[in-house]
């Protein structure tokens, strides 16, 4: 199954540009990216809430990816609306075509908590960059964490760069979950212990 939902990660990586033609077979839209999907059950959730909807979901972790190969498999979802990636996800975004997506979510990443560390967050002016050029104008890039260094980094790298805006108007816009939210394993897991999960919302200008 994973070698008809990828696309070949030698060629992609020798192409400047990857058209969402070439990587679903045919013209599609909307299309949304989860970069860091884990096991895959928030990816799972989006195609049953939004069956119109295309996917793209990265997830370079072996285990994660099995999960939710097995997941999709038991679902009877339509492999037609998903493509993953099991690689770096910023080397697929960089090919993606300008202004092809509607969402990008980056849910729960990698905090690197050493100072030393922070350079390799995600959440980066290159990084957040890429995503405004791959975005439609007014697409969301959905962001979350239960650590309150990393959100503080989250959102002090994406309200200073000029394509985002933060669409929060008050505290309750990112401390309560929104209604059509999907838990993750790992978000559950950290609220069991009694861990604060940040949710983050900004807009492609």
């Amino acid at each position: 199954m994973l070698v008809r939902l990828q696309p070949d990660i030698a060629t992609t990586k020798a192409q400047k540009r990857l058209p969402l033609e070439d990587l679903f077979g045919a013209a599609v839209s909307p299309v949304w990216f989860e970069i860091g999907f884990g096991s895959g059950e928030h990816l799972i959730g989006l195609m049953r809430q939004h069956p119109e909807v295309y996917m793209i979901g990265a997830e370079p972790f072996i285990n994660g990816m099995a999960n939710f190969l097995q997941a999709l498999a038991e679902s009877k979802l339509p492999e037609t609306h998903i493509r993953v990636w099991m690689e770096d996800a910023i080397l697929l975004a960089e090919r993606l075509p300008d202004q092809s997506l509607e969402r990008i979510y980056v849910l729960n990443p990698d905090p690197w908590p050493k100072k030393r560390h922070h350079k390799r967050r995600i959440i980066n002016q290159e990084n957040l960059t890429t995503f405004a050029r791959i975005l439609k104008p007014g697409g969301l890039l959905v962001m979350s964490t239960d650590v309150a260094d990393l959100a503080d980094w989250m959102v002090t790298e994406a309200s200073r760069h000029p394509d985002f805006n933060w669409t929060a108007q008050r505290a309750d816009d990112w401390r309560i979950m929104p209604a059509d939210w999907i838990p993750t394993r790992y978000e559950s897991k950290g609220k069991a212990k009694g861990r604060q999960q940040i949710y983050l919302m900004f807009n492609r200008n």
